[in-house]
């Protein structure tokens, strides 16, 4: 039986990310600030290293500036350990010139790297993905059926098929046809493969499994540039192609209202990712900051990462990121407050003479505040009707949320939401 030693993670580190704009108008998807102290990177990542899969490349493109720096602060192993985490950015080469033209043309434009890394399995995974999996299941699974491709799978409802793609299995597990993302009611129909009504389909996760030469053949002997829609429907024709099964909790951060609503609901009592796994932590920057300090007020189902200070305010159902600064009288309900990147300097004043953080007596409902905001007094933001979606130069509304850009100065007395 091949070791998980020989699993080479591939890591996609996503494009433009135009669905969670304005969080990516700054930096890559995978960067983005999920859970008040993590980065969606640190999912797939934490899954890895749990895993024991110690050799890891990221693929990065698109505003990578940040995801970089966080990725070589945070992954560094030690001189007696033979892992790595490197990043394969996007780069001209004399033999191409253009930028990844998607996910399989990604690792196409990286097959020199893929290749010196040596390993007998490639294991690619996406960076947007909130999840927790044990990828040597996956790989045993691989090699017990002696797959040359394997398919991490979801059981799919109705609703969400449109968003995956669909596929169906013979007896053996073997995969026999695949259809991305149908629309057709009728294709969808063709796609049943459970007897549950509510989730009647199996989707794809984005989670692919190679051997290494199968890999190559298929990149270096096609165009195809995208995995999901050409490169798996292709391969189910030429090559053994299983489907390996996975029923916990993932989704898929790939919208405004996923993010807001997934963060939202790690606050919950018995919330539906299980953050505090003390077996398979997730593991991201240490940064070394203070405890938190909440002087007075009220807080409920409430998360408080570190180096906060919150007084007299009080907060419900919402997630308070890093060095969040939040004055007495603010009332924050349903919303992710990001927080800061560093604390303001007492000996310089602060741009517009506003402190960097929530004001006194600002209330907050419905809304995502992304880093280094700095919020006047008596500010208010109301949600808008669901679908409601403008941009203006303070803010944007996305499905209905209202999100405050990074390091945007909201003036004293601002409002912000529908018309009264």
């Amino acid at each position: 039986m091949p070791s998980i030693n020989q699993v080479l993670a591939v890591v996609m580190g996503g494009g433009v990310g135009k669905r969670l704009y304005p969080l990516t108008k700054l930096r890559a998807k995978p960067a983005v600030p999920i859970a008040g102290k993590y980065r969606l990177i640190d999912i797939p990542l934490s899954n890895c290293i749990n895993s024991g899969i110690h050799r890891i490349a990221v693929l990065t493109q698109f505003n990578s500036v940040s995801l970089h720096r966080h990725i070589t602060q945070s992954y560094n192993f030690d001189a007696f350990h033979p892992g790595w985490v490197q990043i394969l950015a996007a780069e001209q080469t004399p033999t191409s010139t253009d930028w990844y033209q998607g996910t399989a043309d990604a690792v196409r434009k990286q097959l020199f790297e893929i290749k010196s890394a040596r390993s007998e399995f490639v294991l690619i995974l996406a960076g947007d993905h909130l999840y927790r999996m044990d990828y040597s299941a996956l790989a045993d699974f691989h090699w017990a059926n002696e797959a040359e491709i394997t398919v991490a799978v979801q059981p799919v409802s109705t609703e969400d098929a449109t968003r995956f793609g669909l596929l169906k299995r013979d007896q053996q597990g073997v995969i026999r046809d695949f259809v991305e993302k149908p629309k057709d009611p009728e294709v969808q129909r063709q796609f049943v493969s459970r007897d549950d009504s509510e989730r009647p389909f199996l989707g794809s996760m984005g989670i692919y499994m190679f051997n290494t030469q199968t890999l190559i053949d298929l990149l270096e002997q096609t165009t195809y540039t995208d995995f999901g829609g050409h490169v798996i429907p292709y391969a189910i024709q030429k090559h053994r192609v299983y489907g390996f099964d996975f029923d916990g909790y993932w989704v898929d951060i790939g919208t405004i209202r996923s993010f807001y609503e997934t963060n939202l609901s790690l606050t919950q009592e018995k919330p539906p990712f299980n953050i505090y796994d003390p077996d398979r932590p997730i593991y991201t920057r240490a940064r070394f900051l203070p405890g938190s300090i909440v002087s007075g007020g009220k807080l409920n189902n409430t998360m408080i990462a570190d180096g906060s200070r919150v007084q007299d305010a009080e907060i419900n159902d919402s997630v308070i990121g890093l060095r969040s600064i939040i004055k007495s009288g603010a009332r924050i309900k349903t919303t992710y407050i990001m927080g800061a990147d560093y604390y303001d300097s007492p000996e310089v004043s602060p741009p517009g003479g506003i402190p960097i953080g929530i004001g006194a007596n600002c209330d907050i409902e419905g809304a995502i505040i992304d880093k280094n905001v700095r919020m006047g007094k008596n500010v208010v933001i109301r949600p808008f009707p669901r679908g409601t979606e403008h941009d203006t130069v303070l803010y944007s509304v996305q499905d209905g949320i209202v999100v405050i850009p990074k390091s945007t100065l909201i003036p004293e007395g601002t409002y912000i939401g529908p018309e009264k």
